[in-house]
C-alpha cells in the first residue's frame, strides 16, 4: 500500500528508491553531471526529432555532406570530409549512398583518377532546399523559438568551441 503524503521511505517504495511508481529509475547524479552522457542524450533526442520532423530517409551526415557540396561544388570528397566531421571511409560511404539516390554526382578528377569531385544534382538541390527549411524549423523548436538571438549565438559558439576541444582531446595520445 502506498502513502499519500509523499513521505514514503525507500523501503516503502514498491519500485525501489528513487523510482517513480510505474516508471523507470531516475538518471543517477553521476551521469547527470557527465558531459559525455548529456551530449549523448542530446544526440539521441536530436536524431529522434530529425526522423520525425525533418526526413526519415536522409540522415544528418548526408544532409551535412549535401550542404557542404552546395557550399563548395566540385571539391573532392577527401578534402570535404574534415569540414563535415567525417573520416574518409565514412565520407566515401555517405557519398556513395547519396550518389545511389541521384542526389550528388561524383566525377573523377581529370588530373588524378583517385579523387572524386562532388556536385549536387538538380534533384539534390531541390531536396536540400526543402530539407534545409525543415531543419531551420526544427532548430527553432529545439531552441525555444530562438527568441534571444544573442543567447542562441552564444550557445552555438560554446558548442563549437567544445567540439574543437573534444576533437583535440580525442586526437591526443593517452596518458
Amino acid at each position: 500500500m502506498t502513502r499519500d503524503d509523499g513521505a514514503a521511505g525507500a523501503a516503502d517504495e514498491p519500485n525501489g528508491p528513487g523510482r517513480p511508481p510505474g516508471g523507470a529509475p531516475r538518471t543517477p547524479e553521476p551521469l547527470r553531471s557527465a558531459p559525455g552522457f548529456l551530449v549523448r542524450r542530446l544526440h539521441q533526442a536530436y536524431a529522434a526529432a530529425w526522423l520525425r520532423h525533418v526526413d526519415a530517409a536522409l540522415t544528418g551526415p548526408q544532409f551535412a555532406v549535401m550542404t557542404a557540396v552546395h557550399a563548395y561544388p566540385r571539391v573532392d570528397q577527401g578534402t570535404l570530409a574534415a569540414s563535415v566531421a567525417l573520416d574518409r571511409s565514412t565520407m566515401a560511404d555517405v557519398c556513395r549512398r547519396l550518389e545511389d539516390r541521384a542526389l550528388i554526382r561524383r566525377d573523377t578528377a581529370p588530373a588524378d583518377g583517385r579523387r572524386k569531385l562532388l556536385t549536387l544534382t538538380q534533384q539534390g538541390e531541390t531536396l536540400l532546399a526543402e530539407v534545409t527549411r525543415r531543419v531551420a524549423r526544427l532548430n527553432m523548436r529545439l531552441m525555444n523559438g530562438g527568441d534571444d538571438a544573442g543567447e542562441l549565438e552564444s550557445l552555438l559558439a560554446t558548442l563549437d568551441e567544445l567540439s574543437e576541444r573534444w576533437e583535440q582531446v580525442a586526437d591526443e595520445d593517452a596518458v
